[in-house]
Protein backbone atom coordinates (compact mmCIF):
# COMPACT_ATOMS: atom_id res chain seq x y z
CA UNK A 1 0.00 0.00 0.00
CA UNK A 2 1.60 3.36 -1.28
CA UNK A 3 1.33 5.84 2.01
CA UNK A 4 1.97 9.36 0.74
CA UNK A 5 1.76 12.77 2.84
CA UNK A 6 1.05 15.82 1.52
CA UNK A 7 1.63 19.24 3.44
CA UNK A 8 0.24 22.47 2.81
CA UNK A 9 0.31 25.37 2.11
CA UNK A 10 3.77 24.18 0.70
CA UNK A 11 2.34 21.34 -1.48
CA UNK A 12 5.35 19.34 -0.56
CA UNK A 13 4.86 15.81 -0.28
CA UNK A 14 6.71 12.72 0.31
CA UNK A 15 5.78 9.19 0.45
CA UNK A 16 6.77 7.39 3.68
CA UNK A 17 6.43 3.68 5.32
CA UNK A 18 3.08 2.81 6.84
CA UNK A 19 3.10 4.05 10.19
CA UNK A 20 5.36 6.99 10.00
CA UNK A 21 4.68 9.82 11.87
CA UNK A 22 3.27 13.30 10.29
CA UNK A 23 6.00 15.06 11.84
CA UNK A 24 8.62 12.58 10.68
CA UNK A 25 7.04 12.59 7.28
CA UNK A 26 7.48 16.74 7.52
CA UNK A 27 11.15 16.72 8.16
CA UNK A 28 11.68 14.10 5.62
CA UNK A 29 9.70 16.39 3.26
CA UNK A 30 11.70 19.88 4.55
CA UNK A 31 8.32 21.29 6.47
CA UNK A 32 9.05 22.86 9.92
CA UNK A 33 6.32 21.77 12.23
CA UNK A 34 7.12 23.67 15.39
CA UNK A 35 7.75 21.52 18.43
CA UNK A 36 9.33 21.68 21.92
CA UNK A 37 8.75 18.45 23.41
CA UNK A 38 10.68 16.59 20.84
CA UNK A 39 7.71 14.42 19.58
CA UNK A 40 6.40 13.25 23.29
CA UNK A 41 2.47 14.77 22.82
CA UNK A 42 3.87 17.23 25.52
CA UNK A 43 3.79 20.72 24.18
CA UNK A 44 0.55 20.43 21.82
CA UNK A 45 3.31 22.75 19.59
CA UNK A 46 2.45 20.18 16.18
CA UNK A 47 -1.11 20.60 16.34
CA UNK A 48 -2.36 19.96 12.34
CA UNK A 49 -5.40 20.23 10.50
CA UNK A 50 -6.35 16.60 8.87
CA UNK A 51 -8.22 17.13 5.25
CA UNK A 52 -10.98 15.03 5.17
CA UNK A 53 -10.60 11.54 3.43
CA UNK A 54 -7.32 10.95 5.11
CA UNK A 55 -6.20 7.67 5.72
CA UNK A 56 -4.39 8.07 9.35
CA UNK A 57 -4.18 5.09 11.75
CA UNK A 58 -6.56 5.41 14.59
CA UNK A 59 -6.33 8.07 17.10
CA UNK A 60 -4.48 6.28 20.17
CA UNK A 61 -6.20 7.38 23.85
CA UNK A 62 -3.56 9.74 25.18
CA UNK A 63 -3.50 11.49 21.56
CA UNK A 64 -7.59 11.94 22.10
CA UNK A 65 -7.50 13.17 25.67
CA UNK A 66 -5.01 15.49 25.26
CA UNK A 67 -7.24 16.79 21.92
CA UNK A 68 -10.09 16.92 24.40
CA UNK A 69 -12.47 16.60 21.22
CA UNK A 70 -10.71 18.75 19.02
CA UNK A 71 -10.13 15.59 16.93
CA UNK A 72 -13.25 15.83 15.84
CA UNK A 73 -12.57 18.88 14.18
CA UNK A 74 -9.83 17.18 12.42
CA UNK A 75 -7.03 18.46 14.53
CA UNK A 76 -4.63 16.04 14.79
CA UNK A 77 -0.75 15.89 16.85
CA UNK A 78 1.84 15.83 13.99
CA UNK A 79 3.91 13.79 16.34
CA UNK A 80 1.13 11.09 17.26
CA UNK A 81 -0.36 11.20 14.16
CA UNK A 82 0.41 7.84 11.94
CA UNK A 83 -0.03 7.74 8.20
CA UNK A 84 -1.65 4.31 6.88
CA UNK A 85 -2.46 5.70 3.02
CA UNK A 86 -2.72 9.10 1.21
CA UNK A 87 -2.70 11.81 3.92
CA UNK A 88 -3.11 15.88 3.30
CA UNK A 89 -2.56 17.89 5.73
CA UNK A 90 -2.73 21.54 6.99
CA UNK A 91 0.20 23.10 8.61
CA UNK A 92 -0.53 26.53 10.73
CA UNK A 93 2.51 29.07 10.02
CA UNK A 94 4.35 29.51 13.10
CA UNK A 95 2.68 32.34 14.77
CA UNK A 96 6.32 35.00 13.94
CA UNK A 97 5.38 33.92 10.09
CA UNK A 98 1.90 34.62 10.47
CA UNK A 99 2.58 38.04 11.96
CA UNK A 100 5.22 39.32 9.11
CA UNK A 101 2.47 37.94 6.50
CA UNK A 102 0.03 40.04 8.14
CA UNK A 103 1.71 43.00 8.00
CA UNK A 104 2.84 43.00 4.87
CA UNK A 105 -0.81 42.48 3.24
CA UNK A 106 -2.09 45.31 5.70
CA UNK A 107 0.79 47.39 4.24
CA UNK A 108 0.30 46.26 0.37
CA UNK A 109 -3.19 47.42 1.03
CA UNK A 110 -2.42 50.56 2.42
CA UNK A 111 -0.10 51.34 -0.50
CA UNK A 112 -2.91 50.48 -3.25
CA UNK A 113 -5.29 52.75 -1.61
CA UNK A 114 -3.02 55.69 -2.48
CA UNK A 115 -2.99 54.83 -5.85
Amino acid sequence: MSTKVTFWPSGKAIEVKPGTSLLTAARKAGVLIQTRCGGNAACFMCKVQVRPGSDLMPIADDEKRKLAGLDELGCRLACQAKARGLVEVDVPLDPLRAAVQKLLAKQAEESDDLW
